[in-house]
């Protein structure tokens, strides 16, 4: 009965330190790396298109900040993403990109979705059904 309890317990130490202090794991796994009060980097950590960056920008304003759903978050790093890198985001519209990268009709300023629309690309929490 111990040894349940001894893996948990290792699990959760290696993941504590898996992260940078004040990093957030989004909802899909990415992190979410706060650069100041408004910027926040989601680095490269795999095969990920720019939806789950935006997921995991969403899913950070949204349940981390805990700000409004119409929140704006702005890309910073201009489209396209080169592979192994990843995507600075900032809730200021100075130097935002010229486009958001994705394939969707967002009104607002440009280079920037609302928190609820970057959240709402997050996969639902049990998977997809077929």
């Amino acid at each position: 009965m111990k040894r349940p309890l001894l893996a948990v317990g290792l699990v959760a130490a290696l993941l504590s330190g898996a992260a940078p202090a004040q990093a957030y794991i989004a909802t899909n796994g990415l992190l979410v790396q706060p650069e100041s009060a408004t910027t926040f980097n989601v680095p490269f950590r795999g095969r990920s298109g720019v939806s789950e960056f935006w997921c995991a920008a969403g899913d950070y304003v949204r349940n981390f900040l805990n700000m409004p759903a119409g929140t704006r978050i702005f890309r910073l790093s201009e489209p396209p993403r080169r592979g192994g890198e990843g995507i600075r985001f900032s809730l200021s519209g100075e130097g935002a990109a010229s486009s958001t990268g994705l394939s969707i009709v967002s009104s607002g300023p440009r280079g920037s979705v609302s928190a609820s629309t970057a959240f709402a690309l997050c996969p639902p929490p049990f998977g997809r059904f077929r």
